[in-house]
């Protein structure tokens, strides 16, 4: 190949490339250098390194190799053989592959420029999660154009914006103020703006923020954007604030914060203008900005702190070197001066805000304001603890925790609390601590917030693990632990775990410390639960701190007279003080877990007897000793075995499913089996109770509610479990019939009616039950038998066996004993003898028994009101009875009971009782009762809906319900006598609860009931009145109940047509209902409101029932249409009785017996032969 060939690389095409002739004959020429190599090429990145020509082909390349290869080896011509050779190696060569060509890079294109940075002031600014927020509305959208719509755009981020702004602000600084100025003024919901004139002159500012806020007000707005509770405005907060702590950041990076401080001077004089505003959206928003600039400016403040520490460190490691480098010792001593000068910059800015926004809006009338203070206020703290940890800011905190705003010392409890957790500033709170530890304390007590109360609890918890809590307090916030409040108990539940565990440690060291305690009880054996342990010592401080917090609690006030007690109805179904208090001992004592152990501890023997009989006063004695329990305290250890079981019960059940909800058969059969071993060692464990704690009716009834939470279906799949069963059930009846506290009774005939749920059990259930009534009838009637012979009788017995009465009717059907006549063989038999159960109970319902004896008097309302009781329950039962044979379908009607004698009866002890008696009460709420159950039946009997079935006859009348004529011919409405004493014994409990809750009734002087006696033991003196305590507070609650539940009875009785019809009827109850509708209370209200009538809903018609009426119009007009009307409401009235009570179900009126009237304007059509049927139309 020819050298001079254009195409070789090394060829040069230029003339006035030099060229000389070697004597070989080849021409010289000269090298060409890289600078002038056309077929060089500079990298984009700058760099001189050669590369290879694009255009260059392999082969070429080889032999550019060669021939240099040859111009080095001689100077002279090679010979035409080895040219040959030469070319030949050269085609024979494999073409070298070309490489794969490099993957581009997809950053920013190449380009000889460099990206514009902004300055990072010598400090990497740390990157920030991107957030997400959403788009505001149109109402907020600035046309598209100015610094607002910017900031809150979807395609820019805070960041990106305010650093575009810094630069406009380098170019043009008041015409970025005037954008930031505007664009404060719109985040009020301001449309007003100002110019670049207001802004070069910041002594106006003032004036004219004035002509602003004129112009704004005169609008009349009252809603602006950081309250809106729009959805566009849910980020308008965070988006704003975001802003204004980007921007503070951006001029620190920049360096503007400190060489031009006009840049933040500016900004400070407009927004602390409008922060003392007096509009609120100015105030309001401006204050926040401040707020969120103060907060940046803080963490700013820190940053610089510790970047000067970390320099002032260098240099004092720099001067102790041997060799020390006096030139970087003088730059790091600038380095440091200039970080300080920066922070006294920084400083003095932060104490400008605070003196001109802080100051002032800490105390504003907005509560909204205050909370964003305190919120800050805390942040500053805790973001630059070296200023504002001190007395002078943490005060703030301190004024505010009596702050009327709830809010506002919820926020003040939340972030004292953060401060109580930083362990390394404890001693920065010690001086604070002693001035508002009372204010701790009585927040914590006697907030009216039951959440602030809990968080005030929280917080006294981590004052006490830094040792400022005295131990007057420490007790006083123990005591919690009985409060009514589930959010407290719930709180103060570790705390009162760590004053169970400092007694216990003091009780220990009193004992001998833990050698001691090994000496006495060894090494705790797991499998022998009624072993003496360590546990046992923490039992027993548990109940001595219980019961000294339960004296001191006040527990005189929480028990109630017998006159209020015998106003509660259901009362046992209300879980006690202390059950409510085992509850969150449970959370927070974890030793009572183990519900085995406290069991093995309550049945152990240390009665002083049992303790002498051992011997010597060895170790063991004396910890056996200190374990002693009295009545009280084994009362308050049964509550907390009891909620102990329970939440193992929960955990086991809890326990079959994972995370994720879902159920596994392993982790079923787990929790199958924790249930056996809980049921199986209950059930040896309860009957062992009672009979130890049996004697005490307040420990009894403990140990029956604990009988409750036993698993009877696994008690039954048991081994011999009926016999169990009924060994368990012996006790059960034994506690029946030897207490005759109403609580031990209440409960053991809950145990009673629990287990006759259970088909295997009720056999053995009834059994106990049938000796129990035979037992408690025989006694009734030897009582009442020598009564009548005039013998003197144990009333207490009278009244105790009337209480047994009561509750076995309330648990099993009682149709046959009451009606049972017995036979006597004696030749004189008493009245007592023969009579039937239910006419004895109505004798003393007629007389009473404790007449003459005033003292007795709240007895005597006990027999009455527990005879009453048992009457209606018969009649409950009897009904239904009467209700089975209904709906199964009898051939005959089924046999209606006489309640005129009841009636008589109750008519009779509301004559003789005066007042607001408790037995005069029950006695009108039961007469009440027993016309309304009564009246029930009339729908009972309906027959199926005749709209399906219109003439074809069922086969078998019996298969389907039908009413016995006899239902609506017996029923008669309450008496006017009756009447007349109900409408007494109301305006008494009325006046009563009206003298309670200091209000005034509506005087009504043509009232007859207003001339009736008044009961004179109601009248209360003035002094009582005016007493102001738990037992008042009490009282005026139990009164409103009572007329609450008079009143929704005559409620009841008016809707369900009880009453007789006419003004003098149901009209009068009515109107005498709701004379006092506003005037004594929304309960009372809620109640009485059942009376309005509502109208019905209108039903979507079907197309074929539209079409009819026009059909019918066209053929005989309006009167046709009548009457088509008269016939549909007379063939298909049981059919529209069901649809009212769908309705009625719907609109939440009357859940339970439901009653309602026919429809206004089908009455008003129905004609002569609706009114037959309008009793019938009647809820069940």
């Amino acid at each position: 190949m020819d050298l001079s060939d254009p195409a070789t690389p090394h060829a040069s095409s230029s003339p006035n490339d030099a060229t000389s002739t070697r004597r070989s004959g080849r021409v010289k020429h000269k090298p060409v250098l890289l600078q002038t190599d056309p077929n060089a090429s500079l990298l984009a990145n700058g760099t001189g390194k050669r590369k290879r020509d694009a255009n260059l082909e392999e082969d070429d390349v080889d032999i550019i190799g060669s021939e240099s290869s040859d111009l080095d080896e001689s100077n002279g011509d090679p010979d035409e053989e080895e040219l040959k050779e030469k070319r030949r190696k050269s085609r024979s060569k494999k073409p070298v592959t070309k490489p794969a060509a490099k993957k581009p890079k997809t950053g920013a294109p190449n380009t000889t420029s460099l990206p514009v940075r902004p300055a990072t002031n010598g400090v990497k600014k740390p990157s920030k999660p991107r957030q997400t927020r959403a788009k505001p509305s149109a109402v907020i959208d600035d046309e598209g154009t100015g610094l607002f719509s910017e900031v809150f755009s979807q395609g820019h981020t805070v960041a990106a914006v305010a650093s575009e702004w810094i630069t406009r602000y380098e170019q043009h600084n008041a015409n970025a103020m005037c954008e930031i100025v505007n664009f404060v003024l719109k985040c009020t919901g301001c449309d007003l703006q100002v110019d670049v004139h207001d802004i070069e002159d910041p002594d106006n500012a003032a004036s004219k923020l004035e002509d602003l806020q004129e112009e704004h007000q005169a609008k009349n707005i009252t809603d602006y954007p950081l309250i809106s509770r729009t959805k566009a405005y849910t980020s308008f907060r965070a988006t704003m604030t975001g802003f204004f702590r980007s921007l503070v950041q951006a001029a620190h990076a920049a360096g503007l914060l400190y060489s031009d401080l006009a840049l933040i001077e500016n900004i400070e004089v407009w927004v602390t203008a409008m922060s003392s505003s007096p509009i609120r959206p100015f105030r309001h928003t401006a204050t926040v900005i401040a707020l969120a600039m103060e907060s940046t400016l803080c963490a700013v403040y820190t940053e610089l702190a510790d970047s000067t520490a970390n320099t002032m460190r260098q240099k004092e490691g720099e001067q102790k070197k041997k060799a020390v480098n006096k030139k970087r010792v003088a730059d790091l001593q600038n380095k440091v001066a200039e970080g300080e000068r920066k922070s006294g910059s920084v400083n003095k800015t932060l104490d400008d805000i605070f003196n001109a926004v802080f100051i002032h809006r800490y105390r504003d009338v907005d509560p909204k304001i205050r909370v964003d203070c305190v919120a800050a206020l805390g942040t500053w703290i805790t973001a630059a603890p070296d200023k504002f940890f001190t007395a002078n800011y943490l005060r703030y905190l301190g004024w505010l925790l009596s702050d009327t705003s709830a809010p506002t010392r919820a926020e003040v409890v939340k972030h004292l609390s953060k401060l109580y957790r930083r362990k390394e500033d404890i001693g920065r709170l010690r001086g604070f601590t002693e001035r508002f530890r009372p204010r701790y304390v009585e927040m914590a007590i006697r907030d009216a917030e039951p959440s602030i109360r809990a968080a005030a609890v929280e917080m006294l918890d981590l004052v006490r693990d830094t040792g400022l809590l005295e131990p007057d307090d420490i007790d006083n916030i123990g005591r919690l632990i009985f409060d009514a409040e589930p959010k407290v108990r719930k709180a103060v539940a570790g705390f009162f775990g760590e004053n169970i565990n400092d007694l216990f440690e003091s009780v220990v060291e009193e004992l001998g410390g833990d050698e001691g305690m090994a000496e006495a009880v060894g090494e705790d054996d797991p499998q022998d639960p009624e072993m003496p342990r360590r546990s046992w010592l923490k039992f027993k401080c548990l109940a001595e701190v219980l019961e000294l917090y339960s004296a001191e609690d006040g527990e005189e006030n929480a028990k109630l007279d017998a006159h209020t007690t015998g106003l509660i109805a259901g009362d046992m179904a209300e879980p006690s003080k202390y059950a409510l208090a085992a509850q969150a001992v449970c959370q927070g004592v974890p030793d009572v877990k183990d519900w085995e152990f406290l069991a093995g501890y309550l049945l152990y023997d240390n009665s002083a007897a049992a303790l002498n009989s051992r011997g010597s006063k060895s170790p063991d004695y004396y910890f056996k000793e200190r374990c002693q329990l009295n009545d009280f305290e084994g009362m308050l250890l049964l509550e907390i075995l009891n909620e102990s079981v329970k939440q193992r019960l929960l955990e086991a059940l809890e326990s079959e499913t994972d995370k994720k909800g879902k159920r596994s058969k392993a982790r079923v059969d787990e929790a199958r089996e924790a249930q056996e071993n809980v049921a199986i060692h209950l059930a040896e464990v309860v009957p062992r109770l009672l009979r130890k704690f049996g004697a005490n009716p307040t420990t009894a009834a403990v140990v029956l509610r604990i009988e409750q939470v036993l698993n009877l279906e696994i008690f039954e799949e048991l081994r011999q479990g009926s016999t169990a069963y009924a060994a368990l059930l012996d006790e059960i009846n034994k506690q029946f019939l030897t207490h005759v506290d109403g609580h031990v009774l209440g409960e053991a005939s809950n145990a009673m009616l629990r287990a006759r749920t259970f088909e295997d059990l009720q056999e053995v259930t009834d059994s106990k039950l049938q000796e129990l009534w035979s037992d408690t009838v025989s006694s009734l009637r030897g009582l009442t038998s020598a009564r009548d012979n005039g013998q003197d009788v144990d009333l207490d017995s009278l009244q105790n066996t009337v209480t047994r009465i009561m509750n076995l009717a309330r648990v099993s059907d009682c149709v046959s004993i009451f009606e049972y006549e017995p036979r006597s063989k004696s030749k004189n038999p008493t009245p007592a003898m023969t009579d039937s159960l239910a006419t004895i109970l109505m004798n003393l319902v007629r007389s009473d028994p404790f007449e003459g004896e005033d003292e007795r008097g709240d007895d005597s309302n006990v027999v009455t009101t527990n005879s009453i009781k048992a009457l209606l329950f018969y009649h409950m039962w009897l009904v239904r009875s009467i209700q089975t044979s209904l709906t199964t379908g009898t051939n005959s009607a089924p046999r209606l009971p006489d309640i005129d004698p009841l009636a008589d009866a109750l008519l009779t002890a509301m004559i003789t009782r005066s007042g607001t008696a408790a037995a005069r009460v029950e006695a009108a709420e039961a007469c009440l009762d027993l016309y309304t159950l009564y009246a029930s039946l009339r729908n009972l009997g309906a027959p199926a809906s005749s709209k399906d079935r219109p003439t074809v006859t069922p086969p078998n009348k019996n298969s389907q319900r039908f009413r016995p004529t006899n239902i609506d011919s017996s029923f008669s409405p309450i008496p006017p006598s009756c009447q007349t004493c109900i409408l007494t014994i109301f305006a008494g409990v009325e006046k009563l609860y009206a003298r309670l809750s200091r209000r005034k009734l509506e005087p009504a002087a043509d009232d007859a009931v207003n001339d009736a006696p008044e009961d004179p033991e109601s009248d209360v003196d003035e002094d009582e009145d005016t007493a102001t305590g738990e037992k008042s507070q009490t009282q005026k609650l139990l009164a409103e109940r009572s007329l609450c539940e008079l009143a929704g009875k005559m409620v009841l009785a008016v809707v369900g047509r009880v009453f007789a019809p006419g003004a003098d009827g149901v009209e009068k109850v009515r109107s005498r209902l709701k004379r006092n509708e506003k005037r004594l209370g929304a309960n009372y209200r809620e109640v009485v409101a059942y009376l309005d009538e509502k109208k019905p809903r209108p039903r979507a018609a079907s197309k074929s029932k539209a079409k009819a009426p026009a059909a019918t119009m066209k053929k005989g007009g309006k009167e046709a249409k009548s009457k088509e009307r008269v016939v549909e409401v007379s063939s298909e009235s049981e059919e529209e009785v069901g649809g009212i009570e769908d309705d009625d179900e719907e609109n939440g009126e009357l859940p339970d017996d439901r009653i309602e009237d026919v429809d206004a304007d089908e009455a008003d059509n129905a004609g002569p032969g609706h009114q037959a049927e309008e009793d019938e139309i009647m809820g069940d």
